[in-house]
């Protein structure tokens, strides 16, 4: 059993979002133990054509290292591109990938994903 809880109001909301222009999931990740690093392992593997399939790809993949701020500690931390929130919906929605998606949920003890949208530096308010 996976003990990550999707949340279906913020789901639904990147779903209704009409913005059509590309974006980065943040995946925050913590494994169950080695044997959950080996599944997610599998499914990156799989899933990788379905993310490549709409379009998108891994930007960064990295092992969190140092917690200088927190005290939530994580395992892997991913950046993935998509050109779009549609995109990214028609392979979260595909049967063949929902098949893969297993792997996933049984490898991860929790994780955090957040879309995000660029902004430029100097659009942020002091």
């Amino acid at each position: 059993m996976s003990g990550i809880k999707m949340n279906m109001d913020e789901f639904s909301r990147l779903a209704k979002n009409p913005d059509e222009k590309p974006f980065v999931m943040l995946n925050l990740l913590k494994f169950k133990g080695a044997q959950g690093q080996a599944s997610y392992t599998r499914y990156m593997k799989e899933a990788g054509e379905f993310v490549a399939g709409v379009g998108g790809k891994v930007l960064y993949l990295g092992k969190p290292d140092e917690l200088l701020n927190g005290n939530e500690k994580w395992d892997l931390l991913m950046l993935v591109h998509y050109p779009s929130r549609k995109a990214f919906l028609s392979m979260a929605n595909n049967p063949d990938y929902l098949k893969v998606h297993r792997f996933r949920e049984e490898g991860v003890e929790r994780a955090v994903l957040y879309a995000t949208d660029p902004i430029r530096f100097r659009d942020i308010a002091i």
